[in-house]
């Protein structure tokens, strides 16, 4: 039974301020989650940004609900009832980053509780998995070709470059004609509209892995249309919110690449039924990122591992983001790849004190 939850904000300065087509950050105010029964102490991240342009969640949005409506509810339960409850639930619509940061400490409660790691939880089988990194949009194309260089240095095997209308196809041609084999993408994150396919076709010749979300969040059919048009592969992220969405964009042609982020999805039942739905169809996945603390790519991390995840993810070592991460030992990077944690549960230990140190408002429940 569920006898106690303790919801904390804590604000995480980023290295390097970071911009994509509808904003910038600099600083991340992260909800950390525990959700205690008996002696074991499951914990999650929940992955909402500050503002609503990547998710109509925010910080703001996820700790009424959270506070108010999923853990009264979940509160005297039993933890093994939890992912079923949360999908099921008529007490709240949507929200699924709310409940996924219940969900997924749930699963790290399991895996604590049975004395096996998290990736062992979820039905992972790898122990270490191809990592990328995420670029933000850069002032200057020669700013952009340097970052880039210094990442494929480190050995990243995946390089995503954001963009919007007006820095896009010039930029990466610049980048891919100082790097002629590097493994690049594209992330618009929602910033173009059907009417520029004549404009993204020009992505074409530069041989991009994939270019994400072009269009709209909630328009499959013109992704559908767009995927037409162009060679490009498209990746779907914003678009695929549960394994409904997965399917409907499989039938409709509306990518040939889905990223799957399981905060975005409603947590681990959600992103393993799409990934089994992706490898059924043959349709390669990978894990994305939301400027996760340690705790939040502990779960990646685990998800990442399973045998459908045949694309890099976006699961950078700690210190591309943070001067020092939440979490001990920091995550790291060998040749481009990067250690699945084996240890019990999310594999890695909370720094209690730093969180501690960096808590700005914190909330107990108990039943």
């Amino acid at each position: 039974m569920i006898e106690r939850i303790e919801l904390r904000e804590i604000h995480l300065a980023l290295r390097t301020r970071f911009e994509i087509s509808s904003g910038f950050k600099d600083t991340r105010r992260i909800i950390l989650v525990t959700l205690t029964a008996g002696d074991q102490t499951g914990w999650s991240e929940c992955v909402v940004g500050e503002e609503p342009n990547y998710s109509y969640e925010t910080t703001d949005t996820a700790w009424h609900v959270l506070i108010d409506f999923l853990i009264p509810a979940v509160l005297g339960r039993d933890v093994a009832e939890i992912a079923a409850f949360l999908e099921a639930t008529p007490l709240v619509r949507g929200h699924r980053m709310a409940k996924a940061a219940l969900e997924m400490a749930s699963q790290d409660w399991e895996a604590r509780g049975k004395g096996i790691s998290l990736r062992d939880q979820v039905g992972g089988v790898s122990d270490k998995v191809p990592v990328g990194v995420s670029i933000g949009i850069q002032s200057t194309d020669q700013a952009l070709v340097s970052t880039v260089a210094s990442y494929l240095d480190e050995g990243y095997r995946k390089i995503k470059i954001k963009i919007k209308p007006g820095r896009d196809v010039d930029m990466l041609r610049a980048v891919r004609e100082r790097f002629p084999d590097a493994p690049i993408m594209a992330d618009a994150n929602s910033a173009y509209r059907l009417r520029d396919a004549s404009h993204l076709r020009q992505l074409d010749e530069l041989g991009l892995m994939m270019i994400e979300q072009p269009l709209g969040h909630d328009d499959l059919l013109d992704h559908a249309r767009l995927q037409r048009e162009i060679e490009t592969p498209i990746c779907l992220d914003e678009s695929i919110r549960s394994v409904g969405d997965a399917k409907l964009a499989l039938e409709l042609g509306a990518g040939r690449i889905i990223n799957i982020k399981p905060g975005r999805v409603g947590g681990f039942r959600s992103a393993v039924a799409i990934h089994d739905l992706c490898r059924e169809h043959q349709v390669p996945v990978w894990c994305g990122g939301m400027l996760e603390s340690g705790i939040g790519r502990a779960h990646n991390l685990a998800l990442a591992s399973l045998p459908g995840f045949v694309i890099p993810g976006d699961i950078s070592a700690s210190r591309r983001y943070w001067d020092r991460d939440v979490v001990i030992p920091e995550f790291t990077i060998d040749e481009g790849m990067m250690a699945v944690p084996s240890g019990v549960g999310i594999g890695v230990e909370p720094d209690l004190e730093r969180i501690a140190a960096l808590t700005d408002r914190l909330a107990t429940f108990e039943a």
